[in-house]
C-alpha cells in the first residue's frame, strides 16, 4: 500500500511505514512541506495514495468525504505528545491488517485509546 505523510508527523514516520512493507512518500520530500490541505489531498487523490496526516482538518467529511479518497488517517495526537507516542499511535494503525485492507474510501482516526473508521468495516 502507498500513503501520502502529511508534514505535521514526525519525519520517521515513514520508516514505519518501510517496516510495514508499504510504500511512503514524505510531502517534504516532494515540495509540498508548506503546501495547503486542499493541495496535498489532492496529490493523493490523484495519485491514488492514503493520505496520513495529524492534521484533524482532514476528519471533517464535508470537506474532505472519504469516498472520493484512496485512505484518510488522522492521528489525533494529545497536545503534550512526544514524538514516541505519536509513533507509537501509527505503529497501532499499521497492526491493524483488517483496516489497511478496506482502508480505500474510509477516514480513520487514531487515538490515544481506540482507532475510529467511517464508515465502519463489514
Amino acid at each position: 500500500m502507498q500513503f501520502l505523510i502529511d508534514a505535521s508527523l514526525p519525519r520517521d514516520t515513514a520508516k514505519l511505514f518501510v517496516a510495514h512493507n508499504h510504500h511512503a512518500i514524505d510531502v517534504r520530500d516532494i515540495g509540498l512541506r508548506h503546501a495547503d490541505d486542499p493541495e496535498i489531498a489532492y496529490h493523493a487523490r490523484s495519485n491514488r495514495i492514503a493520505l496520513i496526516s495529524g492534521d484533524f482538518d482532514f476528519g471533517d467529511i464535508r470537506v474532505y468525504p472519504p469516498s472520493e479518497h484512496f485512505g484518510l488517517v488522522v492521528i489525533d495526537r494529545p497536545e503534550d505528545s512526544t514524538v514516541a507516542v505519536v509513533l507509537e499511535m501509527i505503529e497501532r494503525f499499521l497492526a491493524q491488517q483488517d483496516i489497511l485492507n478496506n482502508l480505500v474510501g474510509r477516514l480513520v482516526i487514531v487515538d490515544k485509546r481506540r482507532i475510529r473508521v467511517r464508515p465502519p468495516l463489514p
